[in-house]
């Protein structure tokens, strides 16, 4: 499972600990952001249940519906994110598809 920092926005608040990455054995992206004040459990998680989400493009619009956005991801950790994916499915390279996503989610809205 790979996991990497970022900021999340919206509510009028910032979580600038949230966690982003892929989780091979669920086969989709996730997001985990504010930390419930009483559990353990984050106040915001996407990406709980099998192929939730298989795209980070499909990640971000539930983030969107919740009233959230942890955009734009770095063209860095976005590569890193869409190579976590291949490796998981045993592709040694990122496929055209996910290469022009990548392009697409680095564009500011």
């Amino acid at each position: 499972m790979s996991r990497y920092t970022i900021t999340v926005t919206g509510q009028g608040r910032s979580d600038p600990e949230a966690v982003i990455g892929y989780d091979p054995p669920l086969r989709t992206y996730f997001l985990q952001a504010f930390p419930h004040e009483e559990t353990d459990e984050p106040g915001l998680w996407l990406g709980t249940h099998d192929r939730a989400f298989e795209t980070l493009e499909d990640l971000r619009r539930a983030a969107i519906s919740h009233g959230y956005d942890f955009m734009p991801l770095s063209p860095k950790l976005a590569a890193k994110l869409v190579d976590d994916k291949a490796a998981a499915s045993g592709r040694s390279v990122r496929d055209a598809i996910l290469g022009q996503g990548l392009k697409h989610l680095n564009q500011p809205k």
